[in-house]
């Protein structure tokens, strides 16, 4: 049975995306793991996990969490870097 870190090592995500992706929309890491991993196969959707960083960002902020927010930062900036053909980067 192939467990969380197996499927983190076929995925194209690194472990902070997977875990915006989890407190934004309120999953398991591993179920926020299938989410991302079928997102970013769509043709649209690293749209949405970029989308879903930047709301972390703006929600980290205005609870006034800044070392949260820096680490999506570098998340967010992880994700453009290592995905330069999708959308989410225009």
């Amino acid at each position: 049975m192939l467990g969380f870190n197996d499927c983190l090592a076929l995925s194209a995500l690194t472990e902070a995306e997977i875990d915006a992706i989890a407190r934004h929309e309120n999953l398991t890491e591993m179920v926020a793991l299938e989410l991302g991993n079928y997102l970013i196969r769509q043709p649209d959707g690293c749209v949405i996990i970029k989308g879903m960083i930047l709301d972390d960002i703006a929600e980290a902020e205005s609870r006034g969490r800044a070392g949260r927010a820096v680490v999506l930062k570098a998340t967010l900036k992880h994700f453009i870097d290592t995905h330069p053909d999708n959308p989410a980067n225009a």
